[in-house]
């Protein structure tokens, strides 16, 4: 498997992945409808302008094709913060180590950026995440409640201090 700096090509891949890890991940969390209606060609195009954008993101890639991502940036909220957008592996790839080598490449984005804390949001009710990022060293550190898809969710905060920051 290999970790790389995605490419505007890999915007549908990365699009396929988002799609059916959410359906396979949030079955329990949202409607039916909500999942089963998800478009691939609307994230294809939103996923080509964040890449095009020059947004960080990286995939994890086997001889299969693209299996994971991670998208990251500064907070959308909080001064000097760096933020995980979103890592997403496939089902089938889960406990593969893609998202740990996804989640080394994020950090690895932090540390290259100067930022000493990051940030990120997680559905509450979705402990294998949880498990995960725990795992990786983050400490929950707050919730709230939001409205994704037009379904309320609760969610919780999770923060990472970079070694030596």
């Amino acid at each position: 498997m290999t970790v790389r700096r995605a490419k505007p090509a890999d915007a549908r891949g990365i699009a396929e992945v988002h799609t059916r890890t959410w359906q396979a991940a949030y079955r329990h969390a949202f409607p039916a409808e909500v999942l089963d209606n998800l478009d691939v060609e609307e994230r294809v195009r939103g996923w080509l302008e964040r890449i095009e954008a020059d947004m960080a993101v990286w995939v994890a890639e086997t001889e299969e094709g693209i299996v994971g991502f991670v998208a990251a940036g500064p907070s959308r909220t909080e001064d000097d913060l760096g933020e995980l957008h979103a890592i997403y592996v496939l089902p089938e790839a889960w406990g593969s180590g893609a998202a740990s080598g996804l989640m080394s490449a994020f950090k690895d984005w932090l540390a290259d950026e100067g930022y000493t804390t990051a940030m990120l949001w997680v559905l509450a009710d979705n402990p294998r995440a949880r498990r995960f990022y725990e795992r990786e060293g983050w400490r929950a550190d707050g919730a709230r409640v939001d409205t994704i898809r037009g379904v309320e969710v609760e969610e919780t905060l999770y923060r990472l201090g970079l070694v030596g920051g």
